[in-house]
């Protein structure tokens, strides 16, 4: 029979009590020494590490991107005036001087108006003339009249003094004088009548005859107004360059402000470059920049976009515009 001893468990109690301790303790100071250590410096890859000496210098950051030459001044030719299209005469990518015709429109009513505007014109001139001769015509007969007048004045006061001479004689009576004098003071009323008349009939005349001029320019400018608008059916480049586009069709009816066709100036133009996201903050306004023309390498600076952008740069992140300095022919 088995005989359990106290004192082998007793002791096997203390030993485990010992391991206990000491592992607790030496837990303890590794998480003590763990807190004081230092965080550990990052590491990367040995192929993604350039080795070299440090040096002091500038720093080149290439940012590529695709584009495309565009000009810099496009002009737009909207209608002046209502009308239907009636030929193309000239097509897309031909090379227009600033008198070439690229449409022709009609627009009958247009034609009626312009024909009545003249009609009128040529009336209010004819009648200026009938108006100015009769004017004159009366203005002839007014100095006839003060002319008239004026002499029979002059007689009266010849007559007037004569009588006063023979009556300070005694040769003729005191009312004979007295009746010589009555009308030579009426005729010098009736002759300062005919002046005045005279002088307000001139000036009647030339009020007149400013009425009816002021007429006649409304109505030329009523005129040339309606053959300007007449001459814009032959729709015109009004630049030198080449034509991009027309934006109509043959036998469409167009209102007033239709853009009809647009041209563009090939001597002057500028690289729209699409950059990515990630590389547009890099993009500065004033950097250097080289534009592939795939016939030749041109030197220019970026100048942010021009269409109201918010990226860095003030364009657009994905997209900025280069323009070459010295110019290029596309």
């Amino acid at each position: 029979m088995d005989i359990v001893r106290k004192s082998a468990a007793r002791r096997r109690r203390i030993q485990r009590m010992l391991y206990a301790l000491g592992a607790l303790s030496v837990l303890g100071t590794i998480t003590v020494g763990l807190s004081r250590l230092e965080p550990a410096l990052p590491t990367v890859e040995k192929s993604a590490v350039w080795v070299d000496t440090v040096k002091r210098g500038q720093m080149i950051r290439q940012v590529r991107g695709a584009g495309t030459l565009v000009p810099e001044e496009i002009l737009w030719i909207p209608a002046a005036t209502e009308g239907r299209v009636e030929r193309i005469l000239v097509q897309p990518g031909a090379l227009v001087r600033p008198r070439s015709v690229l449409l022709e429109l009609s627009n009958p009513e247009l034609e009626l108006e312009a024909l009545d505007a003249k009609f009128q014109l040529r009336a209010a001139e004819a009648e200026y003339k009938d108006l100015e001769v009769r004017l004159e015509s009366q203005l002839l007969e007014q100095k006839a009249r003060a002319a008239s007048v004026q002499a029979e004045y002059t007689q009266a006061k010849l007559r007037e003094d004569a009588d006063q001479e023979l009556a300070r004689e005694g040769l003729i009576s005191e009312l004979t004088r007295k009746i010589s004098s009555s009308m030579s003071e009426e005729l010098a009323s009736r002759h300062e009548i005919e002046q005045s008349r005279l002088e307000i009939g001139s000036e009647s005349i030339q009020a007149q005859l400013a009425a009816q001029r002021a007429r006649i320019d409304q109505l030329r400018a009523l005129y040339q107004l309606r053959q300007h608008q007449l001459d814009s059916l032959q729709v015109r480049a009004g630049t030198t360059g080449i034509l991009q586009e027309v934006l109509v069709e043959v036998g469409q009816q167009l209102a007033p402000g239709t853009n009809l066709a647009r041209v563009a100036n090939p001597k002057k133009l500028k690289a729209q470059l699409r950059i990515s996201q990630t590389q547009a903050q890099d993009v500065q306004i004033g950097q250097k920049a080289t534009i592939d023309t795939w016939n030749d390498l041109i030197s220019g600076r970026e100048r942010g976009n021009r269409d109201g952008g918010r990226g860095p740069g003030g364009g657009s992140p994905q997209r900025r515009a280069a323009r070459s300095e010295c110019g290029w022919h596309h």
